[in-house]
């Protein structure tokens, strides 16, 4: 289903932007392994993975602060998240994979012929694994850039890197989307000036009500219904 909070034509949308995990790929499983096995490595007890899950969006390093229970040892901390950051280096692709129905929808919008539409990506995930699983799933060819946490001097919610985008794009924000799963996303497309999309079924659909989109959809089939010229 596609619900409106704030109508725009998406035909006439030129650049989309997409988060990566809990938007195009569910990395749930991956991520809740890798931080528990750096609570293992510390002696710390493991987390369910909804709490895990409920973690992640603003970046490895604060994803394994919160894990850890906000320690003030900034040593500690730093020396944990490389633990993290090298097991989830060999694990990040043993369950993760594309969300059903994400390919045959980037595939509609790409070929879509009557506006011409880039794609690009823009996680708070480190840059570098992002990139290697959009490469391992065979998604790459659908996206002139991928983007990640620390590809900028900051991350979203701020604006800097969908501004990079746009700028490099030749594209106004009002001819842009910012489509993910969580206020994070939200967030950025209006620090921008662009239109935002939520999409209900990854990690953080509860916080869509703390920021509501423009624009929020059930289904990643539903992406190719909205944007997708017909």
């Amino acid at each position: 289903m596609i619900q409106f909070n704030r109508q725009f034509d998406p035909h006439k949308i030129k650049l989309l932007v997409f988060d990566l995990d809990g938007t195009l790929i569910d990395s749930r499983l991956d991520l809740v392994h890798s931080v528990n096995a750096m609570l293992r490595h510390y002696g710390r007890p493991e987390l369910p993975g909804d709490v895990v899950a409920s973690y992640v969006g603003d970046g490895a390093p604060m994803l394994v602060r919160r894990a850890l229970g906000d320690p003030k040892d900034e040593k500690f901390v730093k020396e944990a998240l490389d633990y993290f950051l090298g097991y989830y280096r060999v694990h990040k692709l043993d369950n993760t994979h594309a969300y059903d129905g994400i390919r045959p929808s980037l595939a509609a919008i790409r070929d879509s012929n009557s506006v011409v539409r880039k794609m690009a990506i823009l996680s708070n995930k480190p840059v570098h694994p992002s990139r290697a699983i959009v490469e391992a799933l065979g998604l790459s060819e659908f996206f002139v850039h991928v983007y990640g946490g620390n590809s900028f001097p900051t991350k979203k919610p701020d604006p800097e890197g969908v501004r990079k985008l746009l700028h490099e794009m030749k594209t106004h924000a009002h001819e842009a989307v910012m489509i993910g799963d969580s206020s994070v996303d939200v967030i950025t497309g209006k620090n921008a000036g662009m239109w935002s999309c939520g999409v209900k079924y990854g990690f953080a659909p509860h916080t869509l009500c703390e920021a509501p989109p423009d624009v929020i959809i059930d289904q990643p089939k539903d992406l190719a219904e909205l944007f997708a010229a017909r």
